[in-house]
């Protein structure tokens, strides 16, 4: 086995990493160090470095990236528009290589020769983590206990953690896998497993029920600026602030739980659930605006991309040429989409109420149905000539 000196560890304080850190001290006879980045998991961030101490770290560091991560992660999907297989807002995908950058930091800061996450062998993380640490540290050793220790369930880690006396916040008796930041919520095992179950009520944190919402409708105005959000019901607002307030405002409508039965990178399809109230309604009101400030062919094509976005994201594929390359292309079609959308939550539903655009390539006079002078409706049939001759032509000739 190689002799590691120093190993940083991916910590969250949940059951993986919590007796991680452990394991890493007793199987490499290393100093263990803990790196929790601090993404808006909120109250699951209390008590965690001396927790993180007690557990086996000689050191523990908590890093607030909560503002880059809304800005340089969350801001780019948003004006990407992407949505992984068109329902997963990619809460857990664009979350990863912000920790993984940030861990790689402490990884050279400490001069370490080791750093440690707790995925397991079956999921997307493990290679979202490993594929940033390639880029960011690539003579760094990557530990993978999930792939080299005997424990093969929830159960075993749960039974290891009781043995070593390691508190955990999870219970044979409900083992949902749970992961939350700013951006959502996401959850997966327990009865989820089981394709005919509905999920509980009683699980979600972000959301209430769309037949337990208000009765009457809510009405909020996101402003953009280059595609970025910028405003809410006209006051200017931060990024971490706008995502927190929005949580909330549609959280209490009922908006934003998906539900789905997605393709993991490694292979296998896996149900998950997810809470995403700001990135609902941001998605909504930003696809809205670039209807208007976008002209056909660049959106089609953007549209078209976005897929592939998401796939990116998904993949752990963040520090790559392409998705830099993609992120050109659509900054430099955000020029122009610049303007205020008008929203009306109900019941789990996103109604757009207005539309307002500085760059509005909508034009009334071209689009009505009543009298114009600008439209010479006899220029269509010319067009529609040219534009249908290769039908034409084909029909003819193989009639």
């Amino acid at each position: 086995m190689e002799k590691i000196k120093k190993a940083v560890v991916a910590y969250s304080g949940g059951l993986d990493t919590s007796i991680i850190l452990s394991w890493v001290k007793e199987h490499y006879n290393c100093e263990v160090i803990a790196c929790c980045v601090d993404v808006g998991q909120g109250k699951e961030l209390k008590g965690l470095n001396e927790k993180a101490k007690r557990t086996g770290a000689s050191k523990a560091y908590i890093i607030d990236a909560k503002k880059e991560f809304a800005k340089d992660y969350i801001f780019p999907a948003i004006k990407a528009d992407a949505l992984y297989e068109n329902k997963y807002y990619l809460g857990t995908s664009l979350a990863r290589p912000i920790i993984a950058k940030k861990i790689a930091e402490i990884v050279k800061k400490e001069n370490a020769d080791a750093v440690c996450h707790g995925a397991t062998g079956k999921g997307n993380d493990q290679v979202r983590f490993e594929l940033a640490f390639k880029a960011l540290i690539p003579n760094v050793k990557i530990i993978a206990p999930w792939r080299q220790w005997a424990l093969r369930s929830r159960e075993d880690a749960m039974d290891y953690a009781k043995k070593r006396g390691i508190p955990v916040p999870v219970t044979k008796a409900k083992p949902y896998s749970s992961d939350a930041n700013l951006w959502h919520i996401s959850y997966e095992g327990g009865i989820l497993e089981e394709l005919d179950n509905e999920y509980d009520e009683s699980m979600f944190q972000m959301t209430v029920s769309p037949f337990k919402a208000p009765n009457k409708p809510e009405y909020i105005t996101i402003g953009f600026e280059k595609g970025a959000p910028v405003s809410l019901n006209g006051k200017k607002i931060a990024p971490v602030d706008l995502i927190i307030k929005l949580n909330k405002i549609a959280g209490r409508n009922g908006i934003g739980r998906t539900d789905i039965v997605e393709n993991r990178l490694v292979g296998m399809k896996s149900r998950g659930v997810y809470e995403a109230p700001a990135a609902a309604v941001l998605y909504a009101a930003h696809q809205e605006l670039e209807m208007l400030t976008i002209d056909r062919d660049t959106l089609h094509f953007k549209q078209e991309l976005a897929h592939k976005w998401a796939e990116i994201a998904y993949y752990g594929l963040w520090f790559s040429p392409l998705r830099e390359a993609l992120d050109a292309f659509i900054e430099s079609a955000q020029k122009f989409a610049t303007g205020e959308i008008k929203l009306k939550l109900y019941k789990g539903n996103i109604i757009i109420a207005s539309r307002k655009a500085k760059y509005s390539l909508y034009s009334e006079a071209f689009a009505t149905f009543g009298k114009d002078e600008v439209y010479n409706q006899k220029d269509a049939e010319g067009f529609i000539n040219l534009f249908g001759l290769p039908t034409k032509v084909q029909a003819l000739l193989r009639k």
